[in-house]
């Protein structure tokens, strides 16, 4: 049979790590973070990063294992993820994968393959000369479609799909595509946890007011002071890139928690897109469920006990067979 592995996600601000928490008591898991942030040490409070007073008993990983000034990219995730996964499944426990990062869960359950590519072509400096605006406008028109899955402002994911553009002479919208159909090498349980948006965003509004309150601006400054700048991989994300210009003086701290409020908005709308593209995803709207952590719980327990069987079945089938 294939190795069991399970995998709970959704929007920012949804309530994914309460209810993984209770998920990997129920079914002996350990959580590994799908999250591009919380692998940073020293980036506990803009990340939403479980603490480990918070984690009761669960083992987790790939969190608080970096230094901010150190790449990390989907490639590195998959290789990293797929060794926690390998220790977790020694240890007789089932890997719980967590966040909110649906590029890099797709990555690990698809084993995608990131070899088409270099990663750093010739073609890069060039490319980085240009301006943000200018590197977008050059992917709508290479691949209108990857164009609509990036961030404008995410600088060096949109350098990325140019480079695959250029080098290969195919569209990477195109290359993505086929690894998410790609079979999986593991049996795996894909729940998206959902809420309703007018909610959801209140709850992203009152997570950004709350990081503000413990701390975030004295966060980004102790980083920034370590020589981190919005170039760092590290510090392009959500509530780090915005409050740069609050700390050299070019923004009021109010605009700048605006823009942390309406870009995490945005953010968690891409997610949902996302998710919504990816096949035999089980979708949990907390709404239908009455808000109760509980009756989430034993739904997700009961689809995971169905996914096991069916899974035995085909193992017994094929076994038959041959």
């Amino acid at each position: 049979m294939r190795k069991a592995c399970l995998v709970l996600t959704g929007p920012t601000a949804v309530g994914k790590t309460r209810l993984s928490l209770a998920l990997a008591h129920r079914i002996r898991g350990s959580v590994i973070s799908a999250d591009s942030m919380q692998v940073y040490r020293g980036m506990d409070i803009g990340s939403a990063k479980i603490l480990p007073e918070e984690m009761e008993g669960i083992p987790h990983y790939l969190v608080d294992v970096l230094e901010p000034e150190e790449e990390f990219h989907v490639a590195r995730f998959q290789q990293m993820a797929k060794e926690a996964m390998e220790e977790i499944w020694a240890r007789g426990r089932i890997p719980i994968l967590t966040g909110g990062t649906g590029f890099y869960i797709q990555a690990l359950l698809k084993n995608v393959d990131f070899s088409d590519s270099s990663g750093a072509s010739s073609l890069r400096p060039e490319l980085e000369k240009l301006g943000e605006e200018a590197l977008y406008q050059r992917l709508l028109e290479k691949d209108p479609e990857a164009a609509e899955a990036i961030h404008p402002h995410n600088r060096k994911r949109v350098i990325r799909a140019l480079e695959y553009c250029l080098e290969t002479g195919r569209k990477i919208s195109d290359h993505n595509q086929r690894e998410r159909q790609r079979p999986s090498p593991y049996c795996c349980g894909y729940f998206v946890l959902n809420d309703e948006r007018e909610k959801l965003y209140r709850q992203i509004d009152r997570r950004v007011d709350l990081m503000i309150e413990k701390g975030l601006v004295e966060e980004v400054r102790r980083l920034a002071a370590r020589g981190l700048t919005e170039e760092n991989t590290s510090m392009k994300g959500l509530g780090y890139k915005e409050l740069f210009p609050y700390l050299r003086g070019e923004m009021e701290l109010d605009e700048a928690v605006r823009i942390i409020k309406r870009d995490t908005r945005h953010f968690a709308k891409r997610q949902l897109t996302w998710f919504r593209r990816e096949p035999d995803v089980i979708w949990i709207n907390k709404q239908e469920f009455g808000y109760s952590d509980e009756k989430i719980l034993t739904y997700i327990l009961r689809r995971w006990q169905e996914i096991l069987r069916e899974e035995e079945e085909h193992e017994s089938r094929t076994v038959q067979h041959v």
